[in-house]
């Protein structure tokens, strides 16, 4: 019997981790895992690893940003996309944060039911992709407008949600 208990255990714990190692980042952010095609590395960069970095943010994003036909985004003050922060912003924006309502529908799905609180690098990438939302919403007219504020919407629910997460916790 004891065998019996310790292999049922040591199978639960197979198991946990491989439903935990499946909640990575890949998961929200799947392009973040691929490969970039002009290096070796993988296309996941971080913005704000400091106070300087989330200034720098900001000011991107009151700079103005650029949206063309083809949904590429890029930062108008010619001084601030100089800046090697803006190649990492220009990355996360035109490779790895979702553009497509399906995408950003799934993208809320999956938050909805994430079991933990975000990541920095996943909570940056959806408060960028709320940003676009935001946008495109205010771009759109009738139908497509109220389905971008709904999808803008449940990205504030899911981000409100994982903020308040930790002071939600029932005491054991």
């Amino acid at each position: 019997m004891l065998w019996k208990t310790l292999v049922l255990l040591l199978f639960y714990y197979s198991a946990h981790a491989t439903v935990t190692h499946r909640w990575s980042r890949a998961m929200l952010f799947p392009a973040a895992q691929r490969f970039k095609r002009s290096s070796a590395a993988f296309l996941n960069p971080v913005l704000q690893n400091s106070l300087e970095d989330v200034v720098l943010l900001y000011e991107f994003l009151l700079a103005e940003l650029d949206i063309d036909k083809g949904q590429r985004i890029s930062i108008k003050d010619e001084e601030l996309a100089s800046l090697r922060k803006a190649a990492e912003f220009n990355t996360i924006c035109n490779e790895i944060i979702p553009k497509s309502i399906t995408e950003i529908r799934r993208l809320s799905s999956r938050l909805s039911s994430y079991p933990r609180v975000l990541k920095k690098e996943d909570f940056e990438r959806t408060v960028l992709t709320m940003v676009y939302t935001a946008y495109r919403a205010a771009q759109s007219h009738g139908h497509q407008k109220h389905t971008w504020a709904e999808s803008f919407v449940s990205l504030y629910k899911a981000l409100k949600n994982d903020l308040m997460l930790p002071y939600n916790k029932q005491p054991s």
